[in-house]
């Protein structure tokens, strides 16, 4: 379970399932057994309705190097179905909360690390959904661009409800506020991440 204003962290090794279980919640895969619910639609029966309700930020944020930041968007955004008259406020809200205004016009390929992992959240935000996972968002960037991305689920986070997952417990601290830890597919820790913190051998 997970409420409005709460960012849930998922914490493991590589290959303990984090992604798995994201691309299953997001309808990308589907489940073996069980199921879940997003915003009361089911992943099994409602797979378009969960769909709509999310925004996903894969890892290595895949994006079509051939395409301008502003083409990009406005292709997204009608992927989503987003009004035409309503899509160019939905585009330069994402831009503006992204920090996105410098490179709105350059090529993706041009882009560095950093610009292409506030992109591909820009992407996943433009639809304004209820929900948002991202996997690995922080992946690879440096201290600066690490902050600005946790800065930015922070400033998201009152209004939405977020999954994150990371092998790192150092990116569960400054951004969750409750972690899941799984190890080879299995829940070993559920709870108030600055407890599993307190946990840890490091303090």
């Amino acid at each position: 379970n997970l409420n409005k204003g709460e960012v849930l962290g998922l914490l493991g090794p590589n290959g303990a399932g984090k992604s798995t279980t994201l691309k299953m919640i997001a309808c990308f895969l589907p489940p073996t057994a069980g199921t879940a619910r997003v915003c009361g639609f089911d992943i099994r029966s409602q797979p378009e309705k969960v769909k709509s309700s999310i925004g996903f930020m894969a890892e290595n944020a895949p994006l079509y190097g051939d395409m301008h930041v502003d083409e990009f968007l406005r292709f997204i955004g009608k992927m989503r179905s987003i009004p035409k008259p309503a899509m160019g406020a939905a585009i330069n809200r994402v831009v503006e909360l992204c920090h996105l205004q410098q490179v709105v016009h350059k090529s993706i390929y041009h882009l560095s690390k950093g610009y292409r992992a506030r992109l591909s959240m820009a992407q996943a935000l433009i639809h304004d959904p209820p929900v948002l996972i991202f996997d690995e968002p922080t992946d690879g960037l440096d201290p600066n661009q690490k902050d600005e991305v946790r800065s930015l689920i922070k400033r998201l986070s009152p209004n939405k409800c977020i999954i994150l997952s990371t092998h790192l417990l150092g990116e569960i601290g400054p951004t969750c506020d409750r972690v899941i830890v799984f190890a080879r597919g299995r829940i070993r820790f559920d709870g108030v991440s600055q407890k599993l913190i307190d946990m840890s051998p490091d303090g």
